[in-house]
């Protein structure tokens, strides 16, 4: 749905060009949600803008929904919806006069086609009742849905949402987290999204990818990348006290999957490949050398840590000097 080799974007300055971002490369499978992460100034924007046809790359190429992104932008625009950071209401406009225009632009099949794909957009995203509304008078999760609806009324295959959840209070998240899951997996709709909250990433995303000063630094799954970049947590307390907890660190370590066991008073910290198996064999081998547990735990890394890990910065810190 989007192959994308050496996108690039140059921005020229008194003292000469910037390039802003710089040769990447990114794919995005049919059907897929997947969340484009990066901190303030990464180039995040950027790319999304150059995918989207509101800013012309300087070099690279691109096909974004079967077209081609500098020979066809149009045909790129007729085949994806596109909802911004700010959204695009006037607050003055009822809601459903503002999705009758939306589809009147796109040429949604007559009168009838359009009224019956406006009020099957308002059911699904719970939008009932409100098209007599001006925009301005409903609640921040009704805009957002509103501005969502805009950006589906042509059914396009492919829909950017840039921070579609950012403001919105944490019931009002979810429930537009559960009409963005909707979209994958009632219509199979693509779903490329910028976002600031490692949450939303982390619930929704099949995939995520990482921009970092112009590149693409890192990309998988959720869980993949947290396995990657720092692995599962394992805490284990023997029954016995501090030497007991040498005696299981001697045990597990150089195990196969143990990265790493350190012991702290009474307690054996490890770091695994993969917790949920290492944790059943780890446990075995402790049964077989004779040591009772008092109490084991484990904990993943966040995308918190991943991002951290391999930008060495946090996601809402501002630019590098």
């Amino acid at each position: 749905m989007i192959e994308a080799h050496g996108l690039a974007r140059t921005f020229g300055t008194r003292g000469g060009p910037v390039e802003a971002v710089r040769c990447v490369d990114l794919a995005v499978a049919p059907g897929e949600i997947v969340g484009f992460l990066g901190p303030n100034g990464a180039g995040k924007s950027t790319t999304l803008r150059m995918l989207t046809t509101l800013l012309a790359p300087t070099a690279g190429t691109a096909r974004v929904a079967g077209r081609d992104l500098r020979s066809d932008p149009a045909g790129v625009r007729r085949r994806i919806g596109y909802v911004g950071q700010a959204g695009g209401t006037d607050p003055g406009v009822p809601a459903g006069e503002e999705l009758r225009l939306q589809a009147d632009l796109y040429g949604v099949a007559g009168a009838r086609g359009a009224g019956g794909r406006i009020a099957e957009l308002c059911a699904r995203l719970d939008l009932e009742g409100l098209q007599e509304r001006p925009s301005g008078s409903l609640s921040g999760g009704q805009r957002r849905r509103l501005d969502i609806a805009l950006g589906l009324v042509h059914r396009p295959p492919l829909v950017f949402l840039d921070e579609p959840a950012t403001g919105l209070d944490p019931h009002s998240r979810g429930n537009l987290w559960e009409h963005i899951a909707r979209l994958r997996d009632q219509d199979g709709t693509t779903v490329f999204l910028t976002t600031h909250y490692l949450e939303e990433a982390d619930a929704l995303c099949d995939r995520v990818l990482i921009i970092d000063r112009g590149r693409i630094v890192a990309e998988g799954t959720p869980s993949e990348l947290k396995r990657r970049v720092s692995g599962d947590v394992v805490t284990l307390e023997p029954a016995g006290g501090e030497a007991a907890a040498g005696r299981a660190r001697e045990v597990l370590s150089g195990r196969p999957g143990v990265r790493e066991a350190r012991a702290a008073g009474p307690v054996v910290r490890l770091r695994v490949e993969d917790g949920d198996r290492a944790l059943v064999e780890l446990v075995r081998a402790l049964d077989a050398a004779g040591i009772e547990l008092a109490s084991v735990r484990l904990a993943r890394p966040s995308l918190d840590d991943v991002f951290l890990t391999v930008t060495g910065r946090s996601l809402r810190d501002e630019p590098a000097a």
